[in-house]
């Protein structure tokens, strides 16, 4: 029988992930900077990396303030998600009519374009933060109580009769084994919808805002200074994938069951060899 091979260190894993979407992206500038040289493409359309490198250097104080702002209304707006979205999908996991009536109008309100209702929270809520949380609260609801649900579903009934041999109530059986058996799922669900809090957040800064990296874009865009769009595009970029690692991270530390379970896990090509 064919021993498994070990799983790489920390460092080795780490290097594993990273190097290959570093590599891409390194590939990606040179060809996007050797482009914008041998066609001579005007630097108002189409600016160089250089060029944005340039801009994020000289206007770093300006958009860290305004990438300050909105993730001030980002994770406002995310926590605010995560706990209605939970609160929600555990009220319509209680009742399968509860379920059919409510989950097609989730469905539907994610047929609602955001730059639909995002002015009319301008109007009933005014130019302050609420509004921009609000666009951020509706763009994560979605994937979080849906994750939830899913994995609710998901536990194994067996399990669940075996606690209720033992007396265990409904809400023990909840807290100490759907709920927990749901987190993989719920943690899925997290880090889709981390991805589009940031988007949120520009939304409602671009409908109606004094300050943020919305405001910002639209500001520089009215100008023609493309170099600062695409920084503003660049640091928007970074503020997602970060929020990202950030829910990863968390995952990781709440769930290390979970992950060693999967770098345990023989694959199918040792499957087979065995």
């Amino acid at each position: 029988m064919a021993s498994f091979q070990r799983a790489p260190g920390p460092a080795g894993a780490l290097l594993l992930r990273v190097a290959p979407p570093a590599g891409a992206i390194v590939l990606l500038l040179l060809a996007w900077e050797a482009y914008i040289d041998l066609a001579g493409v005007p630097r108002r359309i189409l600016p160089a990396p250089s060029a944005v490198g340039d801009v994020l250097l000289r206007d770093a104080p300006i958009l860290l303030a305004n990438a300050w702002v909105t993730g001030v209304e980002t994770v406002l707006g995310f926590a605010a998600a995560m706990g209605v979205g939970l609160g929600c999908a555990m009220i319509i996991d209680r009742s399968a009519l509860l379920r059919r009536a409510i989950y097609p109008l989730l469905v539907a309100s994610q047929t609602i374009p955001s730059i639909a209702y995002a002015p009319l929270l301008i109007i009933w809520f005014g130019y302050e933060i609420l509004p921009k949380v609000l666009v951020v609260l509706v763009y994560c609801f979605f994937p979080i109580v849906v994750a939830a649900l899913d994995g609710f579903r998901a536990t194994d009934p067996e399990l669940i009769r075996l606690f209720r041999t033992f007396g265990a109530s409904g809400r023990q059986i909840f807290a100490k084994v759907r709920f927990p058996n749901a987190l993989p799922a719920i943690f899925s669900g997290t880090r889709i919808a981390i991805t589009y809090s940031v988007t949120g957040a520009v939304v409602g800064e671009y409908v109606g805002a004094s300050e943020g990296l919305g405001i910002y874009i639209q500001r520089v865009k009215n100008s023609f200074q493309v170099d600062r769009v695409f920084a503003a595009i660049l640091v928007i970029a970074l503020l997602s994938v970060g929020l990202f690692a950030l829910v990863s991270l968390i995952e990781r530390l709440v769930l290390p069951w979970h992950f060693r379970a999967e770098t345990t896990r023989p694959t199918r090509k040792e499957l087979q060899e065995s």
